[in-house]
């Protein structure tokens, strides 16, 4: 039986070692065109801030994918044959399966502006080891750069700027910064942190042109205002959506949406081919968070090995920093039902929020910044459907007592 797996990155792998651990004799072969090695993508910024080398990024030893008898091909897949069991690389060389997953993951979203097709060179992102050696070849000759993207990873890109000493400007095109996950109260509190840190924060303004010199380097951006600001790099950092582009002309596309259209056992459309992580899209939803690929690797591993697979949702969470600010978040923030309850307070001359939400009487989700917290405590709340008051009450059991992290919210 031969297992093969297209892209190397955590859905892919987890689901590479979830197969080892059942068929010790199967074949498995992990294909990726971006590296040979699966690395911590969520590690990126660390690595362009000189804290850890790209050797770091690997959560694995290199040794262990021959002592478990993966095989790793550095290449891109070209064409997928369903009905012959085969994908073509790009090297030209064929590889049959007996099952095939898709965990092919994201790609950068790119606007439409005025003048990009004249722009050779200054135009980053910030997703993969190729999108980091961009911005680290571009970083000497940097002095200013524009990064456009209210979100994390926009926040990224920018404190890595700011590390090597490159002023940034920061277009935010809403009223406040993240509004899709944070309130207008968190949002102004992040932005003062920013401003603390010398970026140049600007709500509510975007790109509307890109110019460039004659040899096509970025050299500026307009925007909407009619503002000139000057760049010689342009971060683009406005979301991502499901690298799914290539499979539209091959022999057998699977059923595509916005993602791979996958069952809740991670089948696609074609006969032994699954699908999971960023790519994959269960029902309307495109989970593009490395906690929920890294869960799909292993549920799709299980059904591809036979076993019966249900993929429910999880109580969604996410952490993340903010330069110096910690941040936690659980539960479904985004679609809050009328009459939803709200607790929010932030500790007068601290950077540190609680905010916790209760829609008919229960407990729905949070929102946590400056101090570091369990996240499994409040999944166990939601999944409870406790009361906001009975949250209120064990509020410090969810806080972490690590040196100097324990906040005193007097939240009674």
């Amino acid at each position: 039986m031969h297992y093969l797996i297209v892209g190397n990155g955590v859905a892919g792998i987890t689901a590479a070692f979830a197969i080892r651990q059942r068929e010790p004799k199967a074949e498995i072969t992990v294909v990726s065109g971006e590296s040979d090695y699966f690395y911590s993508r969520t590690a990126l910024m660390y690595a362009y801030m000189d804290r850890m080398n790209l050797r770091d990024l690997e959560p694995h030893e290199r040794r262990v994918y021959d002592v478990q008898k993966i095989r790793r091909m550095r290449a891109w897949v070209t064409d997928i044959d369903a009905g012959a069991h085969t994908v073509r690389l790009d090297s030209g060389q064929s590889l049959r399966y007996d099952k095939l997953l898709l965990a092919t993951g994201s790609a950068p979203r790119m606007p439409i502006w005025q003048g990009l097709d004249g722009v050779r060179e200054g135009i980053v992102h910030f997703v993969s080891l190729q999108h980091l050696a961009e911005c680290e070849r571009l970083t000497p000759s940097t002095k200013h750069a524009v990064v456009v993207g209210g979100g994390l990873i926009g926040m990224e890109l920018v404190e890595c700027l700011r590390h090597h000493g490159v002023s940034v400007t920061f277009l935010v095109r809403e009223k406040w910064y993240w509004p899709v996950a944070l309130g207008a109260e968190e949002g102004a509190m992040v932005e003062a942190h920013m401003r603390r840190h010398g970026v140049d924060v600007r709500l509510e303004e975007e790109v509307s042109a890109v110019q460039v010199d004659g040899s096509g380097r970025v050299t500026g951006v307009r925007t909407n205002r009619g503002n000139q600001v000057d760049a010689q790099m342009l971060g683009v950092c406005i979301g991502v959506r499901p690298a799914i582009d290539f499979l539209r002309n091959v022999t057998t596309p699977p059923a595509l949406d916005r993602g791979i259209v996958v069952s809740p056992d991670f089948r696609t459309s074609l006969p032994d081919v699954y699908s999971a992580g960023d790519c994959a899209q269960v029902g309307n939803l495109v989970e593009q968070i490395w906690y929920s690929a890294k869960r799909q690797g292993e549920l799709a591993a299980r059904a591809m090995l036979g076993d019966t697979v249900n993929y429910v949702p999880p109580t969604f969470y996410n952490s993340a920093k903010f330069f110096d600010i910690e941040y936690t978040t659980v539960g479904d923030l985004l679609h809050l039902p009328a009459g939803t309850r709200e607790f929010f307070r932030r500790l007068p001359h601290r950077e540190v929020t609680v905010r916790l939400l209760e829609a008919e009487g229960v407990f729905i989700g949070c929102n946590l910044l400056g101090s570091r917290w369990d996240h499994t405590c409040f999944e166990r709340w939601i999944a409870e459907r406790r009361s906001l008051d009975y949250v209120l009450a064990r509020l410090p059991e969810a806080q972490f007592d690590v040196e100097f992290g324990r906040v005193n919210l007097e939240v009674k």
